[in-house]
């Protein structure tokens, strides 16, 4: 059985490594990633793993697609390209929780569709300008949900963390290992 990883992410390719996964071909999509009018963050991050596991030209493969939201309330923040976006994200997270909504979809090679979201609640420390100030500068906040990544030097932000920690670095691995039993992937 082939395995497609539908992500560019090398954190993705490293998180199934953990359990054993290496996937066949990764392929990046390219899907606008635009909030639809009232959608809720959670909608957002399942509609958007399933938009790039379709989005994968593959037929004869398991396509493994996944998309991570974080949220402050209804507030979806961008994956931060500029330093003024990492810094206005770091400076709303600081000193407060929010959620980062992990949305993971498997499509079977006969067409089937399958999907799961992860929710996981992140408690950030209150940041100072000096701290925000060396995170931005060293860069690991580029295209980065929220403008960090908890597996690099944000993770010492981190006070409270209840829910799938491979989630918020991108692919929460149960839920992964969940729908690649439920739709029949043997390894």
């Amino acid at each position: 059985m082939k395995l497609v990883l539908a992500s560019a992410s090398p954190r993705r390719a490293d998180l199934l490594a953990q359990i054993g996964l290496v996937p066949d071909q990764i392929i990046s999509t390219d899907i606008d990633e635009t909030p639809l009018a009232d959608e809720t963050p959670r909608l957002l991050a399942l509609r958007l793993a399933c938009a790039k596991a379709e989005a994968a030209s593959v037929t004869d493969a398991y396509v493994l697609a996944a998309d991570t939201v974080v949220a402050v309330g209804r507030r979806v923040l961008p994956k931060a390209e500029t330093e003024a976006e990492a810094r206005d994200c770091l400076a709303l997270l600081s000193g407060r929780a929010h959620r980062v909504l992990t949305g993971v979809a498997l499509r079977a090679p006969d067409g089937r569709l399958a999907k799961r979201l992860s929710e996981t609640r992140v408690h950030f420390k209150r940041l100072t300008r000096s701290e925000i100030d060396a995170y931005v500068a060293a860069g690991e906040w580029r295209g980065k949900a929220g403008g960090y990544a908890v597996q690099g030097r944000a993770g010492v932000f981190v006070q409270a963390l209840q829910g799938s920690y491979s989630g918020v670095v991108g692919l929460p691995l149960y839920e992964t290992a969940m729908l690649l039993e439920g739709l029949g992937f043997r390894r």
